[in-house]
């Protein structure tokens, strides 16, 4: 099984993934939130199409609210 980097602590993943797959997995699943994968931001309408593999370092931002 491989690992990839999830807002700095290591998670399991199997095989390569669309990010979307791997953003359900991890409990995001229609979450909005803001995703960079190695270091560049990866727009919501490409989450099908890039792929997350092993080694990979994604980070994920979630809008906070309040005032």
């Amino acid at each position: 099984m491989s690992q990839v980097s999830l807002n700095g602590e290591w998670q399991p993943l199997e095989n390569e993934v669309p990010l979307v797959e791997a953003l359900a997995l991890w409990g995001y699943g229609e979450a909005k939130v803001a995703v960079a994968v190695n270091g560049q931001f990866v727009a919501r309408s490409q989450h099908g199409e890039v792929t997350v593999k092993a080694g990979d370092q994604v980070d994920v931002v979630a809008p906070v609210t309040g005032g």
